[in-house]
């Protein structure tokens, strides 16, 4: 990157300038779609349109006015209620918008910060930025499955299996950027290149084993307590984190997971009338695609360095 003629060009100063840009219009861009998850989140469980009627509220019906559906603002200057009927909105609103917005700008971060090097190649180019929107499109999904799972026990088929169909398309399509040689580009070669066709088979293979994973769980609680422990949601859930994230990501989403959930159960356990009621504690349904989905996320964006760290500790 070279200064124009005549002008002094602060280098440094000026990429600075274009990552943090960057990352703040992906991360008001994310909270404008984290609003349009809300809706789908309220309505998808009664069976309603997302489109029709307007934004409005829940309790008393009144069409909400534009200032009401700004992003996060609208629900601190409401203080989380509706001026009209007062009802509680909820922490969901502003949670799911502010994990959008962050996650959408993180993955526009990342993808600046190698486009403007000034050593990127052409397929490095493409592939950050189809690998940006992979992120930002798999953060959508899995912020909305996790919350339909705590508040619902619910994931979906019809969320989670054309996610991995898109996981696989995913990993399909950043493989053939890779193996792209433009005409007016000599590559010497590319040792972890992979063809597309190899990478759309390990994708599936990788959702397989996840998900076969989730199944002799389940099958080895029925046998030892004669009764369902684990659903098939979350068995779809872990096939669909295979596809997008590969075998090593999806089995540290799993790992992160468990952990978390068990730390949840712990903690739930230590409130005296979870102990006082052990009946219905041993009852209770846990929100196991929540936790996954939480490892799911923690993988994408940072999962390389976690193994990589696991592996030297291991002396792998």
């Amino acid at each position: 990157m070279r200064a124009p003629a005549g002008r002094i060009l602060d280098l440094p100063g000026d990429l600075f300038m274009i990552r943090i840009l960057g990352a703040v219009l992906a991360g008001l861009l994310g909270l404008a779609f984290g609003s349009f998850l809300n809706v789908c989140l309220s309505r998808w469980p009664e069976g309603e349109s997302v489109v029709k009627p307007r934004s409005h509220c829940r309790s008393c019906a009144r069409t909400l006015a534009w200032w009401e559906n700004v992003p996060v603002v609208s629900w601190l200057a409401l203080r989380g209620r509706c001026r009209t009927c007062g009802v509680w909105i909820g922490w969901r609103y502003p949670l799911v918008e502010s994990l959008i917005g962050f996650f959408w700008a993180v993955a526009a971060l990342r993808c600046i910060s190698t486009i403007i090097s000034e050593q990127v190649s052409t397929n490095q180019l493409w592939e950050e930025a189809v690998a940006a929107l992979g992120i930002m499109l798999f953060a959508w999904i899995v912020v909305a499955l996790a919350i339909l799972d705590a508040e619902h026990l619910w994931l979906p088929d019809w969320l989670t299996l054309p996610a991995i169909a898109l996981g696989v398309v995913f990993k399909t399509v950043v493989a053939a950027i890779q193996n792209y040689v433009p005409a007016n580009e000599v590559r010497l070669g590319c040792w972890d290149c992979v063809p597309p066709w190899r990478a759309a088979v390990m994708s599936l293979f990788s959702a397989t084993f996840a998900a076969c994973l989730i199944l002799l769980i389940r099958w080895t609680y029925w046998l030892i307590r004669r009764r369902e422990g684990i659903g098939l949601g979350d068995a779809k859930l872990m096939a669909m984190l295979g596809a997008w994230l590969g075998l090593s990501g999806a089995l540290l989403s799993f790992g992160i997971g468990v952990v978390l959930g068990a730390l949840f159960a712990i903690l739930v356990l230590a409130v005296p009338a979870a102990r006082r009621d052990s009946e219905a504690w041993l009852g209770a349904k846990l929100p196991l695609g929540t936790f996954l989905c939480i490892g799911g996320i923690i993988s994408a964006l940072w999962g390389e360095p976690i193994i990589n760290a696991y592996r030297r500790w291991a002396g792998l």
